[in-house]
């Protein structure tokens, strides 16, 4: 009979070899999978002195993140700031934001049956986020959707995050698949840089809050609506 060893050695390569034959599809979250804004915007005004920021007018800006929104709160408001200042203000900002992750925040129309469709064609979905992890858990598990993901990589569960390749590499590892077999759908040029460090194939979504601005930045394609992403995602990586 082999030994324990030569039989682990068997296990593995056969779980590689399935794992690269498995289709994998990365989300982002903000922008991608939810419209987060409003809920983003109103943690920010929160812990803002001169709150400034609208829905209106910041809806792009907010799925940038917290440190993005309280920079341009400072510029706008006129008030001199350093790095040490945003530090401040975005740990109060995390922490009025853990308590209202969902109040606001909504599915865009069509998640829920674009994962049943991969699911069934043999797609496995994961999450890549520059949003902090524990609060990508949280507000995944409020909409009802957390369980549909082999995995989530959040800004801090490494020590890199998008637009470095690692977050999205390790990713599509941590969640079974392989690189060569990857498509990350996103909305931001972070999304496009990242994929593109990666080599792995871009969509990006045209109905977050940037729009059809996200015409002008590279991908392999654009999604007008969750409907279309499996036949898209599909003909960038072929069963």
């Amino acid at each position: 009979m082999p030994s324990q060893s030569l039989w682990d050695q068997f296990a593995l390569q056969n779980i590689s070899k399935l794992g690269c034959g498995l289709r994998t599809a990365v989300f982002d979250l903000d922008g991608t999978l939810a419209d987060t804004s409003q809920d983003l915007l109103l943690a920010a005004n929160a812990v803002l002195d001169q709150p400034n920021l609208s829905l209106e007018t910041d809806r792009a800006l907010a799925v940038r993140g917290g440190r993005a929104m309280l920079r341009t709160a400072f510029e706008r408001a006129g008030i001199a700031w350093k790095e040490a200042d945003i530090d401040l203000r975005y740990g109060e900002f995390l922490n009025v934001y853990a308590r209202q992750l969902a109040v606001n925040t909504t599915l865009y129309p069509g998640v829920a049956t674009a994962l049943d469709t991969l699911q069934d064609a043999g797609w496995i979905a994961a999450i890549c986020t520059n949003k902090p992890a524990a609060l990508a858990e949280d507000l995944m598990q409020q909409l009802g959707l957390r369980d549909r993901f082999a995995a989530l990589l959040g800004a801090d569960t490494l020590d890199v995050k998008k637009p470095d390749p690692r977050h999205l590499l390790e990713t599509i590892s941590r969640a079974g698949g392989s690189a060569a077999r990857a498509v990350l759908i996103g909305d931001s040029e972070t999304d496009s840089s990242t994929a593109q460090n990666a080599q792995v194939p871009c969509i990006l979504v045209n109905f977050g809050p940037a729009g059809r601005a996200v015409s002008a930045l590279a991908a392999d394609a654009y999604l007008d609506h969750f409907d279309d992403l499996p036949q898209v995602a599909g003909n960038l990586v072929p069963a």
